[in-house]
């Protein structure tokens, strides 16, 4: 109800009396129920990686003597006996070669067919996005026999090469359907002053529309590099050359070549040297990612 002051002018409003108490009371409960699930979460997620990393330090008797103490000597051995002697350096600089010539073909390949699909009207441009989609609902496995076949015919099967185009062909729907919504939102006065300037297509888009789409290619590139590192069911089914293996097919033959006499330090040291690269990654593109993900809730 207003009320009009002695003046004429109008009274504030009175609040309703215990309704701050109560909204803050509620904030209080709300946050304090998302910092338990937070800290609970975390504590999921961040013990184990602490227990892999102290195992690694230790030896197999010691992993089952006391799993949860700490090692009794500080030594890197586990680390050479599994960069050396099980093979894990090779695989990783052959997953290295994999990943980065796969991540730059896929960055590549989709930030141009994400731009031409969103920026450019044409027949069938539609029918080109929707294609592409459909290549997200496509399960894996179901392509693994035309694949083996495609790649014996060219000559590429067991070969890194052949590992390398596969990877890009099942990462390049999820480019397109990621880059699409941010080439989409881009202004088109950016384009046509670049226009204006003398650009053509060609430097429009690597001099000018790319360097925007940075956050969402920093985004895409995190979530392809994930998968792609941790890829197991291709290179099994398409890569059986050994001298060609990767670090999921030589984990799986470490753990499972010796049976019950598995060295197990030297396993969790493979483990480590398998996981840091996934988090130095994310620890230099957390920003970009965040920032794609304000931006895209912004719009």
């Amino acid at each position: 109800m207003t009320t009009v002051t002695s003046t004429g002018t109008p009274a504030p409003p009175v609040a309703a009396p215990g309704r701050n108490g109560e909204t803050a009371g509620g904030d209080r409960a709300v946050a304090t129920v998302s910092h338990t699930v937070l800290i609970l979460w975390s504590i999921i997620v961040i013990l184990p990686l602490l227990w892999t990393l102290l195992s690694s330090f230790k030896t197999s008797s010691e992993i089952f003597a006391s799993p949860f103490a700490l090692p009794a000597e500080w030594s890197f051995d586990n680390y050479v006996s599994a960069w050396s002697e099980a093979g894990i350096g090779g695989m990783f600089l052959n997953t290295v070669i994999v990943v980065g010539f796969a991540l730059v073909l896929v960055m590549l390949l989709g930030g141009m067919c994400a731009y031409v699909l969103a920026r450019f009207a044409f027949p069938g441009r539609r029918a080109i996005y929707y294609l592409m989609l459909a290549g997200l609902t496509f399960p894996v496995f179901l392509a693994i026999v035309p694949l083996f076949f495609v790649l014996r015919n060219i000559g590429m099967l067991n070969t890194l090469p052949g590992l390398i185009l596969t990877y890009v062909a099942f990462a390049l729907p999820f480019t397109v359907f990621f880059l699409y919504s941010f080439f989409r939102g881009l202004p088109e006065e950016i384009s046509e002053a670049a226009a204006v300037d003398g650009a053509g297509e060609w430097r429009t888009f690597f001099q000018v529309m790319l360097p925007m789409a940075r956050p969402g290619m920093a985004s895409v590139a995190i979530f392809n590099f994930l998968g792609l590192w941790n890829q197991f069911l291709l290179p099994v089914a398409l890569n059986t050359d050994q001298d060609n293996y990767v670090l999921s097919q030589g984990m799986a033959g470490f753990a499972s070549s010796a049976g019950y006499a598995v060295d197990f330090g030297s396993l969790f040291a493979a483990v480590v040297i398998t996981v840091v690269p996934v988090l130095i990654v994310y620890v230099i593109f957390q920003r970009q990612l965040q920032g794609s993900v304000s931006q895209g809730t912004m719009k």
